[in-house]
């Protein structure tokens, strides 16, 4: 339960609305063959909600499962699979994953990792002339570091001693529009460092009134792991033991199903963390996370920084989970009988380090784009986001640049349920409302694996302009660092999900272009005409179609049957 805050290059925990609370207390499309046809979108509205929860076989792999045969709004990957592609041969596709870094030696990911055919290993030279030296499996361009400020926090460093004590008549026209970014900056900083000191209070306390009721009551009872029904049952002789079985009992009311008391104080000690690593880290005014990489990052011309540890400089992994949970969504190795299978077969991934523990830097990402593009990636996830920007147009222009190459890019909406037609967020490819700087370029929402009213997560920003489709993003399992496998969630899930779909269409259909593949996505979904909850508030309600550009759930089977169409 690391991840706790809705930002949107974060996971979002599956309990994350549980803490909370206590805190606050089909489009028919034929390619001919009669016995290939899409699901048609009116069956969908017909479909009979599931009333039983899912078993743990369904949630571990829900969002590969066929909506009209299992009611639950999954891709249909397994139905693509046995239906469509079962014996056939694609070609290899490179995904590029610009993340946290991958655990490029997991069980479930070493079979799929790229290596650059051009390099040789540990020789300390730039074998193919590229500008990065013994680049094998991606480039680090985060070096040793791993935890950084957010953008807010440092433009207010930045521009603080040009503005600090002024006011809007004092500062030149000019400069206007670079102060009242100064001035927004700063509002932003002051609410975030008020709200993550309060809540890290209140975890804390949570968590020392957790540990002692809890030690108390295995005294009781002589065990670790207690049901609610145990704990009400325990002999409450005195008024000190009756506050502690009332304490755990009410908490009770807010965990996960097969949760313990143990995995709740866990949940709440890693949330203690989290608030210690923002007030430490992300919303420090006296912290440079960049030092120690040594560029300068108002330059972008200043290229000659970072490594080939793709992994990180932390030997115990923990700062790459969210990097190697996105490569395990897009291709897990599906045949090796282990943890999971990813979307897609037929798939290297090329790992790219630039997103920190905080903000990513714009020069970061736009050469990670670029790096990407010239060594060969068809397909580029980027999970991962802000709301400032202080160089955009480096970050425009690499996505232009991949367009140029023919290159899709599948991005994350966002983790904060909000309409981000309203909102500018970077990176992306159009601001507001207004025309798209290229075709190549994807924005993904997240689902819910509960069809009906619910089905949209309740995290998930959306935007009829902004966001074009939508996918699993709710409790997905899939890798983590060390040969491990966890729940997590948000829209950085919903997006790899639909790398791994567009990967499976360029790997079948490779003379589709980009803006055809991206096209595909959108156009083959499966829709509803029924109304969703919006950004998890009851009273917002609206129609699912009205929250993304194509109103659809992106679903593989449906996908490959365009793409054959199409491609003929």
């Amino acid at each position: 339960m690391k991840y706790l805050i809705k930002r949107k290059n974060k996971m979002i925990p599956s309990s994350h609305k549980v803490i909370a609370t206590i805190v606050s207390s089909i489009l028919m499309i034929s390619c001919g063959a009669p016995s290939v046809i899409s699901t048609p979108i009116e069956n969908i509205d017909a479909i009979p909600l599931k009333n039983i929860d899912l078993t743990d076989t369904q949630l571990k792999k829900w969002g590969a499962l066929d909506l009209a045969t299992d009611t639950i709004p999954g891709m249909s990957i397994d139905k693509a699979y046995n239906e469509l592609i079962k014996d056939k041969k694609g070609q290899t596709i490179i995904v590029g994953v610009i993340d946290s870094g991958v655990d490029i030696e997991h069980e479930d990911l070493k079979g799929v990792v790229w290596t650059n055919p051009k390099e040789i290993k540990g020789n300390g030279k730039d074998d193919d002339d590229n500008g990065y030296i013994d680049d094998i499996h991606g480039w680090n361009f985060l070096g040793n570091s791993e935890d950084e400020n957010l953008e807010y926090v440092r433009i207010i460093k930045k521009l603080k001693p040009k503005y600090a004590g002024k006011n809007l008549a004092s500062v030149p026209q000019s400069d206007r529009d670079e102060y009242q970014n100064y001035i927004e900056a700063k509002a932003e900083y002051e609410k975030e460092f008020q709200e993550n000191s309060a809540q890290k209070t209140q975890y804390e306390q949570i968590l020392q009134q957790s540990k002692a009721s809890h030690k108390a009551v295995v005294a009781v009872l002589g065990k670790e792991n207690y049901s609610q029904k145990e704990l009400l049952d325990t002999k409450a002789e005195t008024p000190e033991m009756k506050q502690h079985v009332a304490f755990l009992s009410q908490m009770f009311g807010f965990m996960e199903p097969d949760d313990t008391v143990p995995d709740f104080i866990k949940n709440i000690t890693e949330g203690v963390d989290h608030f210690t690593e923002q007030l430490n880290y992300n919303l420090n005014l006296q912290f440079d996370g960049r030092k120690i990489v040594g560029d300068n990052v108002d330059d972008i011309t200043d290229t000659k920084y970072g490594n080939n540890n793709v992994m990180g400089p932390d030997p115990k992994k923990e700062g790459i989970k969210h990097g190697t949970h996105v490569a395990g969504i897009i291709a897990a190795d599906r045949t090796n009988g282990k943890g999971m299978k990813g979307v897609a077969k037929n798939v290297k991934i090329m790992a790219i380090r630039a997103v920190p523990n905080g903000d990513e830097y714009d020069k970061d990402i736009a050469l990670a784009i670029r790096y990407a593009v010239d060594n060969g990636a068809k397909v580029i996830n980027t999970s991962f986001g802000k709301y400032y920007s202080t160089h955009p147009e480096w970050v425009a222009e690499a996505i232009t640049y991949a367009a140029s190459k023919d290159v899709l890019i599948v991005n994350a909406a966002g983790n904060e349920g909000i309409d981000i037609d309203q909102k500018v967020v970077y990176p992306n490819d159009q601001i507001n409302t207004g025309s798209e700087i290229a075709n190549n370029f994807i924005t993904i929402g997240a689902l819910n694996y509960v069809y009906g009213s619910n089905l949209v997560a309740d995290f998930s920003n959306y935007g009829k302009s902004n966001v074009d489709a939508f996918a699993p993003g709710v409790k997905i399992w899939a890798t983590t660092p060390n040969n491990s496998y966890e729940y997590l969630q948000g829209t950085s899930m919903a997006s790899p999900a639909v790398a791994g779909v567009a990967a499976l269409i360029r790997s079948y259909y490779p003379k589709l272009k980009a803006e055809q593949v991206k096209k595909i996505l959108m156009d083959s979904g499966l829709s509803t005409k029924s109304s969703v909850v919006i950004g998890g508030k009851p009273t917002n309600v609206g129609p699912f179609s009205e929250l993304s550009k194509s109103g659809k759930i992106v679903n593989l089977y449906n996908a490959l049957i365009m793409a054959d169409k199409l491609s003929k």
